[in-house]
């Protein structure tokens, strides 16, 4: 289906769409709710709502940015693309709902280190057990940047957000660990990017 231009637009979630597509259809066969943490414009579940005329996806962002991701979602008016929710990871009460996947991408390097742990510290509120957790975007390893380019991407963070950066995998491992969860895949992505896939023991 093809919406007005004037709706919000990720070039970013443009270009990732079809490679995370690619990892993430043999686990999606079995999942039937997926909750998006950070949907900024929709894109992601609007095109795998397509792919998966079964899967429930449902958004989540900031409250500030609600209004935005809610554009794409209405002019769509799907039953199984319902009307996204606010959700802060630094909030101690989500009220998500339970769902056997969830997704984020391109969020982690974003918040801050404090928002990071809370992040995972949230994620006992809308896993379910044996649920997954994917997560893409760019990450460090061993205290280093894989590419040049992700150290620039970097310094670009930080200079409009101190705050921000990209996180170092192995500190996402010990959080992901505390939370309860297992590491199962490290995907290498296009643009520098990683996907990672835990499951909730």
């Amino acid at each position: 289906m093809q919406l007005s231009s004037t709706l919000p637009f990720s070039q970013a979630s443009e270009n990732n769409k079809l490679p995370i597509l690619e990892i993430l259809r043999p686990h999606l066969t079995e999942v039937h709710s997926v909750l998006e943490i950070g949907s900024g414009t929709g894109q992601h579940g609007e095109f795998f709502v397509d792919q998966f005329p079964a899967l429930n996806w449902n958004c989540s962002d900031i409250p500030s940015n609600i209004s935005l991701t809610n554009q794409r979602i209405t002019a769509r008016g799907l039953a199984n693309f319902p009307e996204a929710i606010a959700l802060d990871v630094n909030e101690p009460i989500w009220n998500c709902g339970f769902h056997d996947c969830v997704f984020s991408a391109n969020s982690l390097h974003i918040m801050s280190e404090i928002s990071v742990t809370s992040f995972f510290r949230g994620l006992y509120q809308c896993l379910t057990k044996n649920g997954l957790l994917f997560l893409y975007g760019p990450f460090k390893y061993g205290g280093e940047f894989t590419t040049e380019s992700n150290a620039h991407f970097d310094d670009w963070l930080k200079q409009k957000d101190p705050l921000s950066g990209i996180r170092d995998f192995e500190t996402i491992m010990k959080l992901a660990t505390d939370a309860g969860l297992m590491f199962l895949e490290d995907n290498p992505m296009p643009a520098n990017n990683q996907l990672l896939l835990f499951k909730l023991l």
